[in-house]
């Protein structure tokens, strides 16, 4: 054997190689730490994938309706959706039934009492002898003719009561136009906070697919990944849960139209539309004027005011005129009498002071309401221009400086000067200035609408 010219073993060449002591327990170390990131990684794709196969699952019944919807659908804007739902409304019918039934109520009130005839049948016994006997024939009219004061004032009492039920039947045509346009602009908001989750799950999705570049080439924490699929979950649920509320408001609306509104249809808008409000002094004046309400109570005033009127006239109710006629075998009478009712025992006190009371209490509802409405336009205004305010500050100052923050924090995170974490609290931050803009938007459609209400705007007319 040549000593000289042996060579040392080959560790790699062996059949059966033999892995130092050193080398053995870093191999199982590496082992073990391959397998842990292994077991975090295939734990973070399956909760991803489990979320997204649920949110897929409950979004699964819809997405046909939504293919359909854009191939078939209708889409309404809301001054479209308004006519619509008011010629489908039942509480609205109902309420112009109640008008129809009081003007009806006036041809009661105008009717005069009927005449009364009374006829009578007998015989004449004859007592002494000269009598004759024989059959006796009599028969009378009566005609009661009411206080002229009494009617007077039952009638205006009915037509008071019809301009009641009319201002009636428009608060309801009023309350229900602003009722639709809030509805409408709520499915609005949740179309713009999907609209916003939509592109917040793009963006997020973005990010981590750069992450799970630098994961796997080793630049970054196996965390970074996990918080990215955490964030993109949440992000996913809130663009199910805002689809799923305009959806819901669209099923609302369809409730108001008794279910009528066309099947497959869509709704249009945009919550940031321009606003025309007049001045403070200017909706006070309409309010006065064209508020419904307002024209209601005066209506209950005039009624009560009749009603009253009718209870003071009621001590002498009217005369009654009487003409009666008798025939016997030898003579016929004829008489004509006038009946009067004389108040001693009745003299109406109570339905007067029961009349007196209702007159008071009357217009202490129209001057308190009067009152209560100047309050209201003025809490309304300064909710109108604080949501101005708001819109302004965050359109112009806060949303540029969340977006310039996002792209430092992008950039910085490129270059490796910053981690993960600073670019999804950068996304957040974002994401929670247009939340609150569009929030911001939102409210002040509902001041709008409030103010529109207020005014009768739609109480007489719908939009065209």
């Amino acid at each position: 054997m040549n000593h000289g010219n042996s060579e040392m073993p080959q560790w790699t060449s062996s059949p059966h190689r033999v892995v130092p002591p050193r080398q053995s327990i870093r191999f199982r170390a590496d082992c073990r730490r391959i397998l842990f990131y292994g077991f975090l990684t295939v734990g973070a794709i399956f909760l991803n994938n489990a979320s997204a196969t649920s949110s897929l699952a409950g979004m699964e019944p819809s997405r046909p309706g939504v293919a359909k919807q854009t191939a078939t659908s209708i889409n309404l804007s809301i001054d479209q959706l308004v006519p619509l739902i008011i010629a489908n409304n039942p509480d609205l019918r109902v309420s112009l039934m109640a008008q129809t039934a009081a003007r009806a109520g006036i041809t009661s009130a105008q009717a005069f009492y009927n005449p009364r005839i009374e006829m009578t049948r007998g015989t004449n016994t004859a007592r002494i002898a000269s009598a004759n006997t024989g059959p006796l024939q009599g028969w009378a009219v009566s005609q009661f003719i009411e206080n002229p004061a009494v009617r007077n004032a039952r009638v205006d009492a009915a037509r008071a009561f019809e301009k009641e039920s009319g201002h009636q039947a428009r608060i309801t045509r009023n309350e229900l136009v602003a009722q639709i346009r809030l509805w409408a602009y709520q499915g609005l908001l949740h179309q713009a906070q999907s609209i916003a989750a939509a592109e917040a799950v793009q963006l997020l999705e973005q990010v981590r697919e750069r992450v799970r570049v630098s994961v796997e080439s080793g630049e970054a924490a196996r965390y970074e990944i996990i918080k990215a699929d955490a964030e993109i979950i949440n992000a996913r649920e809130r663009l199910l849960t805002s689809s799923l509320m305009a959806e819901q408001i669209l099923i609302e609306l369809n409730r108001l139209a008794a279910g009528n509104l066309p099947s497959g249809w869509a709704l249009t808008g945009d919550l940031g539309e321009d606003l025309e409000v007049s001045s403070l002094v200017q909706i006070q004046q309409q309010v006065r004027e064209h508020n419904p309400e307002l024209a209601a109570l005066q209506a209950q005033v005039m009624q009560s005011q009749a009603q009253l009127r009718s209870a003071q006239g009621s001590r002498w109710p009217g005369l009654e005129l009487r003409y009666s006629q008798l025939r016997d075998p030898e003579v016929r009478q004829g008489q004509l009498s006038v009946g009067v009712q004389i108040p001693i025992m009745d003299t109406r006190s109570g339905p007067i002071a029961q009349a007196s009371a209702e007159l008071q209490r009357a217009e202490a509802r129209l001057e308190g309401r009067q009152a209560e409405l100047q309050q209201q336009i003025l809490v309304i205004s300064k909710s109108l221009e604080i949501a101005r305010l708001r819109i302004e500050a965050l359109s112009q100052g806060s949303v540029r400086e969340a977006e310039a923050a996002l792209r430092v924090a992008q950039a910085a995170y490129q270059f490796g000067e910053r981690g993960i974490l600073d670019v999804l609290d950068a996304q957040r931050v974002l994401r929670s200035v247009r939340a609150d803009l569009i929030d911001a938007r939102y409210q002040l459609q509902v001041a709008r609408i409030a103010l529109e209400q207020l005014m009768g705007q739609h109480a007489n007319n719908t939009p065209s």
